[in-house]
């Protein structure tokens, strides 16, 4: 028996505080995943084509390219993110997109160009390497640094062989710290550092009265975890800052399902807010910018309470978030916030692996500052009213203040509003401040506003003229899309101008009103032009590599493959997903209806307009079925039906009864309906036993 045990239907973004590390994968036993971005079957046709295509873009023949992930776009275009080595040494900065449709590379989006260093062997040994970023460091508890030989480039330098110092240890509000810092490997100088560890503040316990996803425990009563696998353990103040290690922690138990009383006294009720936070910012990317989960492979997340003794921080450490009791182990980190702004450096990680200094540290920071509040908008939650303040309730700065402010974020005395070229070279939270600025201005516009009862009041830079607000919702799936198809590691903000006017032309058009509200508030943070631009723009031309793959014509579904997840198609959600226990015909994606072994009703539509100067217009669908029912009679059925008007046609009935797994090519003549905008319906009965399942794959209506 499949048990169905998603929520929502497709994702984007969150809040405000720190940063995580993730990997796509399958997705776990029993749950099925409704979006994401890349499958096995994408990854390993793309790295068998990375020796070609590394080729096609001039890379030097000692440069390699390996597969970190795919996106598949709606209109079967692909964005594939590599990362590049170097006669075998790793090249830190040397990640990059391309672009492609078919064999045709459409654009190429990278740090650095072609990398080349005099020779690969060092001057400085690891060891001095390792000393010398042993006493650059300050941390406490510092263990035994490690070192591994590396090209590290960065944008407008030479690339330079480093030693890659790896420097654990704790900070001063004793949460831990993995440093990397780069040492050049010939003169012995500081390259560069970058935090593996970002961290976020809280204070409390804040979400009131919710509803959160537990499920029965064996052996009688309840456990706090989800559908999808989020869950809250007790650690009981044990757990090392130093290393961010620690037990897994007592999985939370009740006997009536009542969780936590508001106050800090009962344990539970720091889980319910962590649980609460896992949840929401899960649902949040999945249900409006189209991500399942952080790892995009349908899996919950493990929340730590109670971690460590005193611990006034909490962290993601690329598996798990974890939560210090605070001061005295009397207010618990686990605000709406923190949780959201955490998880989300996890999915900057997971796709533009951002890095955490000069500009690119800005955005990072900023990044999580934006999908946190998205988050807490999502949530809306009455004890925690959204807005575009960021730890507007942990007042940790002693006097009532938020910690950032979005429209204005140079109200907190220390952030820029506006980007210089001196931008890159502040502390990230501060770096942050221009984008946080963008955001905020592209959402609501500049100028005077109040929103949820809180006024703000947001100016240009430079004279520059004001803007008007494109809402909240468009500008978080433009900077999301920027975000996973547009930045490197080492992006900057003119390259964040550049990827975010493409994605909102991608997304709404080149004339649109989104995309010119995009580069007014890059403008108007004092981000100058770059090669972007609305009204048509400046597109990379086409580089072909030998034999080209020309893109179909004629179709009108989007997203006919479902690569896309959820995107474009409108009815359960659950049905479309990358399960791996019933194939793809293509891709990883496709449209699994039924196989529930329970009594269940399933849908998934779009509607399309089949033009009136067609001279034929046919439908196309792959299929397979399997069943665990046996004998002649129905009882499990799919319908493929047409909805004109107020009519319902049945083009076709699957059932029980002689099911096929192999996937088989079905058309279906629409020629009738030229002139009409009908619904393409794809409709599926269950009975209360005995699984049947059918699986749909590479839709097509195409016209001539």
């Amino acid at each position: 028996m499949r048990r169905i045990t998603t929520i929502g239907a497709a994702t984007a973004a969150v809040a405000a505080g720190t940063a995580l590390i993730l990997v796509a994968g399958p997705s776990s036993a029993g749950t099925r995943a409704t979006t994401a971005q890349s499958g096995v079957a994408a990854i390993q046709a793309a790295t068998a084509q990375a020796a070609e295509t590394a080729q096609a873009i001039g890379l030097a023949g000692d440069e390699k390219l390996t597969v970190r992930s795919v996106i598949s776009d709606v209109d079967g275009s692909q964005f594939v993110r590599y990362d590049r080595t170097y006669k075998g040494l790793p090249v830190v900065g040397g990640d990059l997109i391309v672009h492609r449709s078919g064999k045709v590379v459409r654009g190429v989006t990278k740090n650095v160009d072609k990398i080349a260093v005099a020779s690969i062997t060092p001057k400085i040994t690891a060891a001095a390497a390792g000393a010398k970023a042993a006493k650059a460091v300050k941390l406490v508890r510092e263990q035994a640094p490690q070192s591994d030989l590396v090209i590290y480039a960065q944008p407008g330098k030479q690339p330079r062989l480093a030693h890659d110092v790896t420097v654990k240890g704790v900070q001063a509000d004793k949460v831990p710290s993995e440093l990397h810092l780069f040492v050049d490997a010939i003169t012995g100088a500081e390259l560069g550092r970058n935090e593996h560890v970002k961290t976020g503040t809280g204070n409390g316990i804040y979400t009131g009265s919710v509803t959160i996803g537990t499920q029965a425990h064996t052996g009688g009563g309840y456990e706090l975890k989800d559908a999808v696998g989020n869950y809250a353990t007790d650690v009981k103040n044990q757990g090392d800052p130093n290393t961010g290690q620690g037990p897994d922690g007592t999985l939370f138990l009740d006997s009536d399902d009542k969780w936590g009383t508001g106050s800090n006294s009962d344990r539970a009720s720091a889980a319910v807010d962590a649980q609460y936070g896992a949840e929401k910012t899960f649902d949040y990317y999945k249900n409006i910018l189209g991500r399942n989960g952080i790892w995009n492979d349908g899996r919950g997340a493990r929340s730590r309470v109670h971690f460590a003794d005193g611990m006034e921080n909490a962290f993601w450490d690329g598996t798990q978030m974890s939560y210090g009791d605070g001061a005295n182990n009397a207010a618990p980190l686990t605000e709406l916030d923190v949780a959201g702004h955490e998880m989300s450096h996890g999915v900057t990680e997971n796709t533009a692996n951002l890095n955490y200094s000069g500009d690119a540290g800005g955005l990072n920071e900023a990044t999580s500052d934006i999908f946190g509040t998205a988050v807490e908008f999502y949530a809306n939650n009455a004890n925690d009213v959204p807005d575009y303040l960021i730890g507007e309730e942990i007042n940790l700065n002693g006097n009532g203040t938020p910690l950032r402010y979005m429209d204005d974020p140079s109200k907190d005395g220390r952030s820029d509003k506006c980007w210089t070229t001196s931008t890159g070279g502040k502390d990230p939270h501060l770096s942050s401040g221009p984008l946080n600025h963008w955001f905020y201005m592209v959402s609501e516009g500049s100028g005077a506003k109040t929103i949820n009862g809180v006024s703000y009041n947001s100016p240009t830079c430079g004279g520059a003229p004001a803007v008007t607000g494109i809402g909240r919702d468009k500008a978080e799936k433009i900077w999301y899309r920027t975000l996973s198809t547009k930045l490197t590691s080492g992006s900057t903000y003119k390259a964040a101008r550049d990827g975010a006017i493409n994605s909102a032309k991608e997304l709404y058009g080149a004339s649109s009103a989104e995309c010119k509200g995009v580069a007014a508030a890059f403008t108007a943070i004092a981000v100058p032009a770059g090669t972007a631009a609305c009204d048509g723009g400046t597109d990379p031309t086409p580089t072909p590599t030998p034999t080209p793959t020309p893109t179909p014509g004629g179709q009108l579904l989007k997203n006919a493959g479902f690569e896309s997840g959820a995107v474009n198609w409108t009815g359960t959600s659950g049905p479309i997903n990358q399960d791996t226990r019933r194939p793809a015909h293509s891709g990883s994606w496709k449209l699994w209806l039924g196989g529930n072994g329970s009594s269940a009703t399933e849908t998934e539509s779009q509607t399309v307009t089949i033009p009136s100067t067609a001279t034929s217009a046919k439908l196309t669908y792959w299929i397979r079925t399997d069943t665990a029912e046996s004998g002649s009679t129905t009882y499990d059925t799919m319908k493929v039906q047409v909805v004109s008007g107020t009519t319902t046609s049945t083009l076709k009935t699957y059932s029980n009864v002689g099911t096929n797994a192999t996937y088989t090519q079905v058309t279906h003549d629409l020629t009738a309906y030229k002139g009409k905008s009908i619904t393409l319906k794809f409709t599926m009965s269950e009975d209360q036993s005995l699984q049947t399942s059918f699986v749909v794959d590479d839709t097509a209506i195409t016209v001539s």
